[in-house]
C-alpha cells in the first residue's frame, strides 16, 4: 500500500484529525459507560440495582459481539466520516431519550440500540480512519495519541456533566429527588456534547479515503478467518486483550468502593472516577513509549503492567482502615494510570506477531469479540457481589483482579515465547 497519508496531510492537519477523532471517542461512549462515574446516581435516579446496571452492559456487549464483523464489512462500503457522524447523531438521540424516560425496560432497549450507534459501522470506521491518517511507522504513535486525546475530551465532557449534576444539590449529599434531577442534567449535558462533535467532525476532519478502497488492508476478509483461527498467537493475543480490557473497565469499581467502604460522598467519588477512568487515558502515549523504547515489546510491557496491577489491587485490599480518605482516593488513581498505559497497547500485539496487513482488520474483529467480553461478564458478576455482600463484595472483586493480573502476565510471556519461535522459523524458512 502506498504511503498516501504521508503525502496527503500536513503535520498540523494530521494532529487536528487525531484531536477530532479523540473528541469522537471521548463523547460516543458517554452513555453506555455512564456507570463508570455516576454509578450511585444512576441507581438512585432509575431505581435499579447494581446487578441490573451491569446487565445493561451485558445486553450491549452481546449485540456488539454480533455486530463487529458485519459492521466492518459494511463500513468498507460507505465513507467512514459520514458513518461516524451519523452514528454520533444516533447516540445523541438515544441519550436524550434516556434522560426523558429513566425507565429500566426502556434502558435495555436503549443500550441495545447503542450497539448500533457505537459499534456497528462506527467502531471499524473510527479505527480505519486512525490507521489511514498515519504512516506504517506511525501506527503506535497514532493510536497512543488517539487514546490520549480521547482521555482529554472524555474528561472534559464528564467533568462538565458532573458540574451539571452538582447544580441540583442544595446540601453535601443530596436527596433522592436532587440526585435524580442532577443525573438527568448530567445525561443531557453528555447528549449536547455528542451533537456538537457530530457537527464538528463534518467540518474539521480532513481525511483522504482513496487509499482505503477495495483491497485495502483495513477491510474485513471472512476468508482469512479460518487461517487466523488456527494461529495460537491470535487466541493468546485475544485473551490478553480480554484481561487487559477487564482491567481497563474494572478500575471504575474504585468509584463505588470509595463511597461504600471509605465513606466518600458520591460527588467526590464521581470526580475521582472521571480522572481514573478517563483522565488517565491521556497517559496512553507514555504506554506506547514504554513498550517501544524501554521494553522493546508491547507484550513484554503488558506482562509487567499486569503484575503491577495485581500488586496494586492487593495493596488496596490490605490498606488499613485508618488511612485518610485523601490518601486512599489518590492511591486508587495509580491502578487507573497503569491500566490505561497498558490497555493502549493490547492491539499492538497484532503488529508484533507480524500478521499480514491484509488480515489486520479481520484479526481485530476476532480479537474484539473476545477482548470486550468483560462488559457482559464482569459487570453482572461484580454487581451481584456488591448487591449480596456489600463492602465485602469489593474484596471478591479485587481478589478476582489480582488473579487476573497473574494469569494475564503468564499469557503475555507465553505469547512472547511462541511469537519468538514463529519469527525464528519464518526467518529460517526465508533463508532456505
Amino acid at each position: 500500500m502506498t504511503n498516501t497519508s504521508e503525502k496527503s496531510y500536513s503535520k498540523l492537519q494530521k494532529y487536528i484529525n487525531i484531536l477530532v477523532l479523540g473528541a469522537v471517542g471521548g463523547t460516543a461512549f458517554f452513555l453506555p459507560y455512564i456507570r463508570y462515574f455516576l454509578f450511585d446516581g444512576q441507581l438512585v435516579a432509575t431505581g435499579i440495582t447494581a446487578t441490573q446496571s451491569g446487565l445493561l452492559l451485558t445486553f450491549h456487549t452481546i449485540i456488539n459481539v454480533i455486530l463487529y464483523i458485519p459492521g466492518g464489512a459494511l463500513a468498507d462500503r460507505i465513507e467512514p466520516k459520514k458513518a461516524i457522524a451519523i452514528s454520533l447523531g444516533g447516540t445523541a438521540l438515544l441519550t436524550f431519550i434516556y434522560a426523558l424516560t429513566l425507565n429500566y425496560t426502556v434502558s435495555i432497549m436503549i443500550w441495545i440500540a447503542l450497539s448500533f450507534t457505537t459499534t456497528f459501522v462506527f467502531w471499524t470506521s473510527l479505527m480505519k480512519t486512525i490507521r489511514i491518517i498515519g504512516t506504517e511507522k506511525e501506527q503506535g504513535l497514532m493510536y497512543g495519541l488517539y487514546y490520549g486525546a480521547q482521555g482529554l475530551f472524555a474528561t472534559i465532557v464528564r467533568t462538565s456533566a458532573m458540574a451539571a449534576y452538582n447544580t441540583a444539590y442544595t446540601g453535601h449529599t443530596g436527596t433522592d429527588a436532587e440526585i435524580t434531577s442532577g443525573f438527568v442534567r448530567a445525561v443531557i449535558t453528555g447528549g449536547v456534547f455528542t451533537v456538537i462533535v457530530a457537527v464538528a467532525i463534518m467540518f474539521l476532519l480532513r481525511v483522504d479515503y482513496s487509499s482505503a478502497k477495495a483491497g485495502d488492508a483495513s477491510s474485513f476478509n471472512l476468508r482469512d478467518c479460518g487461517k487466523l483461527l488456527t494461529m495460537p498467537v491470535v487466541w493468546i493475543a485475544a485473551l490478553i486483550g480480554f484481561i487487559g480490557y477487564g482491567f481497563f473497565t474494572s478500575v471504575s469499581y474504585f468509584t463505588p468502593y470509595l463511597t461504600a467502604v471509605r465513606g466518600l460522598s458520591a460527588v467526590d467519588t464521581g470526580f475521582f472516577g472521571i480522572v481514573r477512568s478517563y483522565g488517565t487515558l491521556m497517559l496512553a502515549p507514555v504506554g506506547g513509549l514504554l513498550a517501544d523504547k524501554v521494553f522493546k515489546s508491547a507484550s513484554r510491557w503488558i506482562a509487567v503492567a499486569m503484575l503491577i496491577l495485581a500488586a496494586l489491587f492487593a495493596g488496596a485490599l490490605i490498606m488499613p482502615s485508618g488511612v485518610s480518605q485523601g490518601v486512599v482516593s489518590v492511591y486508587t488513581l495509580i491502578p487507573g494510570i497503569v491500566a490505561m498505559m497498558m490497555y493502549s497497547q493490547v492491539f499492538v500485539t497484532i503488529s508484533e506477531a507480524k500478521i499480514s496487513r491484509t488480515m489486520t482488520a479481520t484479526v481485530i474483529g476476532i480479537m474484539s469479540i473476545i477482548a470486550f467480553l468483560p462488559d457482559s461478564i464482569y459487570h453482572p458478576l461484580f454487581g451481584s457481589w456488591i448487591d449480596n455482600f456489600a463492602g465485602d463484595g469489593y474484596v471478591r472483586i479485587f481478589t478476582f483482579l489480582i488473579i487476573s493480573g497473574v494469569v494475564g502476565a503468564v499469557l503475555a510471556f507465553i505469547f512472547l515465547k511462541i511469537n519468538k519461535r514463529n519469527l525464528m522459523n519464518r526467518s529460517k524458512s526465508n533463508a532456505e
